[in-house]
């Protein structure tokens, strides 16, 4: 039968009405842990945690990997991909958010929360900015440990995610601004870059960091005229040295940036800021001071945009004019090239779920990887995340002092 929770929800997860599973691949080998892949909205994200191959590769070392249907389709994959390489292919919620480790790459949601089995692990984007309190609520319930893909660090303290996203963001954001710049998507008609006897179209890119300097290298492989503005004068430089080219650069004065905005043809915002503290370099005053039709694409929206006047919308519905701007700002950029984004994941991932495997469980991992104790925002229900303590005004706990209790 149904349970209904205190809320007043009904909780599926025992649901005879739910359907089951179909069985692509009948050789199950006997696992070590079990990964559930659960499917996102396909408006909204396309990408998926883990590709066939990574799948096959985590089936060979004796664990189980149940993919939701239709789960890889927005990147391409198809459910035969999966089941070829070993995955249980399921069409029931409960299944897949039963698992040992739940993954998926958009933040959950209530619902989905409530799908949980409990005392889990769950890996997904955070989105620090959109949590709502009932999702995060419903994951204490489920007293899960949950770990949020953005936080996790390597053995160098690199943010492999961040990184790798940053690197698709900054390119997809060029290509976009091409786009909105051509008559095609209702611009003013120009080509981003140059051709001989033009004057170039100018490029601002706000952040000597990942994601600008991709974006840089892809505006300068057009042709374009490209401005660089940075708090850090260590950064700009090794942004040059980067790029192996003399740019323009300059810290943040807001004289030379109100210049260099009144003659740009594309803003790109690619500042890191930190969580639910945004810091708007580009006012909604500056905003009004640029050329008609320009471009302003923030890829900092996520965590509150560094850019006045943008707002944080769905990939489905991410552009809107304002000043006469034309601004993009979809917190989930990479979601454009799911396919390349998600191979991007899963080479990050596959190391990780093989390491928890053999580790025994998630405490023995997180009690030697540094890097991917990062990632915890939740311990076996526990909030151990300063700022959504802060944001919520939940007291947070120490992840070290609770993981010396086991």
């Amino acid at each position: 039968m149904n349970e209904k929770s205190k809320s007043g929800k009904v909780n599926l997860g025992n649901s005879a009405l739910l359907p089951k599973e179909e069985h692509l691949e009948t050789t199950i080998r006997s696992r070590r842990i079990s990964i559930g892949i659960a499917s996102d909205n396909k408006d909204d994200e396309k990408r998926v945690a883990l590709t066939p191959e990574v799948v096959s590769l985590l089936v060979e070392s004796g664990n189980e990997v149940m993919v939701q249907k239709g789960a890889g389709s927005g990147a391409n994959y198809s459910d035969k991909d999966y089941s070829e390489n070993g995955a249980l292919i399921t069409d029931s919620p409960a299944r897949i958010y039963g698992s040992d480790v739940v993954m998926k790459v958009a933040p959950f949601n209530p619902k989905e929360a409530e799908y949980l089995k409990g005392n889990q692990v769950v890996m997904s984007y955070l989105n620090v900015l959109k949590l709502t309190e009932n999702t995060l609520a419903g994951l204490i319930r489920k007293k899960v440990t949950a770990i949020a893909f953005e936080k996790i660090r390597d053995s160098n303290g690199i943010m492999p995610v961040i990184e790798s996203m940053s690197e698709i963001s900054g390119i997809t954001s060029v290509m976009l601004a091409s786009e909105y710049l051509s008559n095609y998507l209702g611009g003013k008609g120009v080509m981003l870059g140059g051709i001989t006897g033009i004057t170039p179209t100018e490029v601002v890119i706000l952040g000597a960091n990942t994601a600008g300097e991709y974006a840089a290298r892809a505006a300068l492989g057009l042709g374009a005229q490209v401005k660089i503005f940075d708090n850090s004068l260590q950064r700009l430089k090794r942004f040059e040295v980067n790029t192996g080219q003399r740019l323009q650069t300059s810290v943040f004065h807001p004289q030379v940036l109100k210049k260099a905005l009144r003659s740009a043809d594309v803003l790109i915002g690619a500042i890191e800021l930190e969580d639910l503290k945004p810091w708007y370099y580009v006012t909604e005053d500056m905003v009004r001071t640029m050329k008609n039709k320009a471009v302003i694409i923030d890829l900092s929206i996520d965590r509150g945009g560094c850019i006045e006047t943008s707002e944080c919308r769905a990939l489905r519905d991410p552009v809107y004019e304002k000043h006469g701007v034309i601004h993009f700002s979809a917190w989930n950029l990479p979601s454009r090239v799911a396919r390349t984004a998600s191979m991007a994941l899963s080479n990050i991932f596959a190391p990780l779920l093989q390491n928890m495997a053999a580790s025994g469980g998630i405490t023995q991992l997180l009690k030697n990887d540094p890097g991917f104790r990062n990632g915890v925002y939740l311990y076996n229900g526990i909030l151990t995340n300063v700022t959504l303590g802060q944001k919520f005004n939940i007291l947070s706990k120490d992840l070290d002092l609770l993981l010396s209790a086991f």
